[in-house]
């Protein structure tokens, strides 16, 4: 999601990289779920975690939409968030106790937070968010540790080149006038990328390059 503000205005002015520490520990954010409340469709989800959201469920992308996850437009795109339910505006994984439901297999924005991603000259760096987190006592952690995901590395590369197809994609939405077009290349994106099945014989990542490579190729030829 872009944010047209300076990096001063955000963060601790900073730019971190895996193996940097950060004072982002919560403490395992015993008694607090603000950030868990009121975050509208700011949960954009990428296509890993509808496909960890799923295997974990046990149910298919369809039945995630049907009530736990949302198609919203960020940037152009129409991309799933999770759903808010409520008068708080909760997420529909905060149990009764405030705690989430889905800690294994959260998204990957909520293994983030506080922490952020600076993209620039086609990587990016971890920032920390200085508003974010109502929780003053945080205390220092390794930033690979605090995102807490398997395979690391490839899941830093997914989330850059996933991120900067999404750009390629939106140049193409912003520019064009031709209301079929936008149409068919955001369900395109739905399609190929969230509700078409992955083969759970096969490995995530593979799969998801393989998909990324015809997005590119489509994207190449003029949509």
């Amino acid at each position: 999601m872009r944010r047209e503000v300076t990096l001063e205005e955000i963060s601790d002015g900073r730019l971190y990289e895996a193996n940097d520490m950060v004072k982002a520990d919560c403490q395992d954010c015993k008694g607090c779920f603000d950030c868990c409340t009121g975050m509208g469709d700011s949960v954009v989800l990428d296509p890993l975690d509808v496909w960890r959201l799923s295997q974990g469920l046990h149910l298919s992308v369809d039945q995630l939409l049907a009530g736990k996850i949302e198609l919203g437009v960020t940037d152009g795109n129409i991309l799933p968030h999770l759903r808010m339910t409520g008068a708080e505006e909760r997420c529909v994984f905060l149990n009764g106790n405030g705690r989430c439901s889905i800690h294994s297999f959260r998204p990957g924005f909520c293994r983030l937070f506080p922490l952020g991603r600076y993209y620039e000259d086609g990587g990016f760096k971890y920032i920390l968010q200085i508003h974010e987190c109502k929780k003053t006592s945080r205390s220092k952690i390794k930033v690979r540790k605090w995102v807490d995901t398997p395979d690391f590395r490839n899941y830093e590369k997914f989330v850059c080149d996933w991120h900067y197809f999404l750009l390629d994609v939106q140049a193409v939405l912003y520019e064009s006038k031709d209301s079929d077009l936008i149409r068919n290349l955001n369900m395109y994106v739905v399609n190929q990328f969230y509700r078409k099945p992955y083969d759970e014989k096969r490995d995530f990542y593979e799969q998801f390059y393989e998909r990324l490579a015809a997005g590119k190729e489509l994207l190449s030829l003029g949509v």
